[in-house]
């Protein structure tokens, strides 16, 4: 069994699907620290003007873990989908998954994993990759990037952990082979695909593939897929 774990982001983007779609099962770390100013409260879409910034706005005090940030009583849920709206309704798939996405606009959220999972899970379900996540705040887990990991694998019966591109700079091999587990490192290729206005610009969120290339987005993903790295780090 593979296991994926990964910090809750808003709206992420395609490498982190191709990350999940790859995995027999997806563990949420919701218990570490909130880092501000990174992926858990914003992301990036395309508009006319170039990429721009979605960003959720927090209440936040330092240390707090993620599962303890609130999401703060603005009017940003009104400014998001106006925006996405303004930027997409031209797109070929955006009248297809509008009203699935819609929702996360109109519903108020108190906390920002809520919102992020919801989201993740409506893009999970546009995709038709299976999504059932776990929570690692739910699982007894240590403090120790590595052993927290090898806990988490242990937890749900893994024998395989799936590492992003980025785990040279934390993963140690060693501890994982002495606890049996596999380490495989997923090599993403961005797949490049239509997109409106201009010159195509990667690294968006998965919104701008799907509402560009609708039922074919999963399709492109797989397609560029690069094979795993087994037992080594790039």
């Amino acid at each position: 069994m593979r296991v994926a774990v990964h910090q809750p982001q808003y709206l992420p983007w395609s490498g982190l699907f191709d990350k999940i779609d790859q995995a027999d099962g997806f563990v949420v770390l919701d218990n570490v620290q909130y880092q501000k100013n990174e992926w858990q409260n914003r992301n990036r879409i395309k508009t006319p003007q170039g990429w721009k910034w979605l960003t959720v706005p927090v209440h936040y005090a330092f240390p707090q873990r993620l599962k303890e940030v609130r999401v703060a009583e603005t009017d940003w849920q009104r400014v998001h989908w106006r925006t996405l709206t303004q930027a997409y309704r031209k797109a070929p798939h955006f009248d297809r998954y509008a009203p699935l996405f819609e929702p996360l606009y109109t519903t108020r959220w108190e906390w920002l994993v809520d919102l992020s999972l919801a989201g993740m899970e409506r893009l999970a379900s546009a995709l038709g990759i299976r999504w059932a996540p776990r929570l690692a705040s739910e699982m007894a887990l240590t403090e120790e990037p590595n052993q927290r990991l090898i806990d988490i694998c242990r937890q749900i019966g893994a024998d395989r952990y799936l590492a992003g591109s980025g785990s040279r700079h934390y993963l140690d091999l060693s501890a994982f082979e002495s606890a049996h587990i596999l380490v495989e490192v997923q090599q993403f290729i961005h797949p490049a695909y239509p997109q409106l206005y201009g010159a195509f610009e990667p690294g968006l969120s998965m919104i701008d593939l799907l509402f560009n290339c609708g039922p074919e987005s999963l399709t492109r993903l797989r397609a560029s897929r690069g094979a795993l790295l087994q037992g080594r780090l790039p």
